[in-house]
């Protein structure tokens, strides 16, 4: 089998076996198609890599600038593809199972006050239907905790408003329940007004966030709006849609909720991925501390 075709029957394993996203199915085909490049430069077949060849493989990642951060989702992509090509019986060994990923240090994540979060909602005109939308939008992305598809993918038969809570379709089609506060429901409700006056496309109807061109919104344009809102308000932090979701999961720690509550909410498989919130937490004690601490103070 060629490598083209292997890429190919990879492709379907990933959507039909593990359920991935297809953001998540073209990150792993790309870390792929990385391996094979070296593998073909090499003069090698994929029956013929060792643990010794996977090595040098990340090393050459690394003299070329990557980041460890990068080389450790680049990692994760081969062990997943070599995972596939031992349970197809392609290989008799798995060259990938004893490698070990590269040291990374610990990234907090950025966040946003809560005053800074109403200063960018304070900016939005919701005099037009794409301010109300968009309202609506962030209200929904900070109080429930999404990931941006998450929010793209809602669906009028997921809002359970009268129970006070969302249903969302997460990574790897799992499904959870969310809370979601009275002011994100009301905002919604302020928007719907107009999206019932909106077609959207065959296909798209029971998408509750749409475009002009009455399809699901995209990443993209929620992307969009919250930069330009985020400058209008005069906030220079690096933003993306994933910073109401990470001040979330920080605001509810910062205010005693249990982390395996958090967890929960946010979707996460393991405790781990919910544990870098912990050390958001305790640097913002830090500084409070520091800023309030009567040994502190200045004379």
């Amino acid at each position: 089998m060629n490598n083209d075709l292997l890429i190919q029957k990879y492709k379907r394993y990933l959507l039909l076996e593990r359920g991935l996203s297809s953001n998540s199915i073209s990150a792993y085909l790309t870390d792929v198609r990385k391996l094979m490049k070296f593998i073909e430069e090499k003069q090698l077949s994929i029956k013929d890599i060792t643990i010794s060849e996977l090595e040098e493989f990340l090393a050459h990642l690394y003299d070329s600038g990557i980041k460890a951060r990068s080389i450790g989702r680049v990692l994760s992509g081969v062990k997943s593809f070599f995972d596939f090509l031992f349970l197809d019986d392609y290989i008799q060994l798995n060259p990938a199972e004893l490698l070990e990923s590269p040291k990374i240090g610990l990234k907090l994540p950025v966040i946003l006050s809560v005053e800074e979060i109403d200063k960018i909602l304070s900016v939005i005109d919701l005099s037009t239907v794409e301010g109300t939308r968009n309202y609506a939008i962030i209200e929904t992305l900070y109080s429930c905790g999404l990931r941006v598809s998450e929010l793209s993918n809602l669906k009028f038969t997921n809002l359970f408003f009268n129970d006070g809570f969302i249903r969302v379709d997460g990574k790897g089609s799992k499904q959870r329940l969310v809370p979601i506060s009275d002011i994100a429901i009301k905002k919604i409700n302020n928007y719907l007004a107009y999206r019932n006056l909106m077609t959207a496309k065959k296909g798209s109807e029971d998408f509750v966030f749409i475009s002009k061109r009455g399809t699901p919104i995209s990443r993209i344009t929620v992307f969009y709006y919250i930069k330009l809102y985020t400058a209008e308000a005069g906030i220079t932090k690096t933003i993306s849609p994933h910073i109401f979701r990470h001040s979330f999961a920080t605001h509810l720690l910062e205010r005693g909720a249990n982390i395996r509550h958090i967890q929960a909410m946010l979707g996460h498989e393991s405790i781990t991925t919910t544990e870098i919130y912990t050390h958001l937490d305790i640097n913002f004690l830090r500084q409070e501390i520091i800023s309030y601490h009567p040994l502190n103070r200045e004379d």
